[in-house]
């Protein structure tokens, strides 16, 4: 049987479980999932964190332009990032690759063709690609969206059959509930536009993206008939939680 592809995006906050630094206990704890859902599943990762690891690391002269400061963190941060992963991974018998896009290589059918063919072969060879803006040359996402519209599109290129949005929160909640201050997650959505009266305009510690970005990324992938799962993914298993119907989460299809 063809395995399930799935499309796993990971949020800073995700990454970092809400601390100033990438967190190797939740590297780990992806890594070992992946690893037990390997014979099902293969995964292809859209990988936020890079601003975070730099920050470990460094302190930039902060008079130049807030973006640019932020694309020169990205630029000491990825290879820290990927290191990392690599560390973690590999001690699980997992490989990894790294792939950095830009919004321009979407618009041109050669480019849009180069990457399915080079992820399908990594794929192929068992290795885990990890895709991330190429943000020493691309803004939009440090700006606006943390990486959730990026996964939105290379779901739909590569054709997955779930995106999982891992993120902060048990997926999408009633905005009653969150007066209420007892979250009510909203589990399964087949119209995006009940589910738009429902989101708040909150922005992440961390990320850039709010539910506003996920909902955006939904819309894409829903048109391109791919669910997407909106997963706390600060929860330990998480994903096969979530497969296993054992968490709360909201469901877009």
């Amino acid at each position: 049987m063809a395995k399930k592809r799935i499309l796993l995006k990971l949020g800073s906050n995700t990454l970092t479980k809400e601390t100033n630094h990438i967190s190797r206990g939740k590297i780990e704890d992806i890594g070992m999932q992946i690893a037990a859902l390997q014979n099902e599943y293969e995964f292809i990762i859209v990988s936020s964190g890079a601003i975070a690891a730099a920050k470990q690391f460094v302190k930039l002269d902060n008079n130049d332009q807030e973006v640019f400061v932020k694309q020169a963190l990205a630029s000491i941060g990825q290879p820290h990032l990927m290191r990392i992963y690599h560390e973690n991974f590999s001690d699980l018998g997992l490989h990894i690759s790294q792939c950095l896009l830009s919004y321009s290589d979407f618009e041109k059918e050669q480019s849009k063709v180069n990457i399915v063919n080079t992820i399908n072969v990594l794929v192929k060879n068992n290795y885990i690609p990890i895709i991330n803006e190429n943000d020493t040359v691309a803004t939009d996402e440090i700006q606006f969206g943390d990486n959730d519209k990026l996964a939105a599109l290379a779901a739909v290129l590569l054709n997955v059959d779930i995106l999982i949005i891992a993120t902060n929160t048990n997926g999408i909640y009633t905005k009653s509930s969150i007066y209420d201050e007892v979250p009510e997650t909203i589990q399964l959505v087949t119209d995006l536009s009940l589910l738009q009266k429902e989101i708040g305009d909150v922005k992440s510690s961390h990320g850039t993206g709010g539910m506003q970005s996920k909902i955006d990324s939904a819309a894409i992938a829903k048109a391109a008939n791919i669910e997407t799962w909106i997963v706390n993914g600060l929860e330990d298993n998480f994903m096969l939680k979530a497969l296993n119907n054992e968490i709360a989460f909201t469901k877009i299809i």
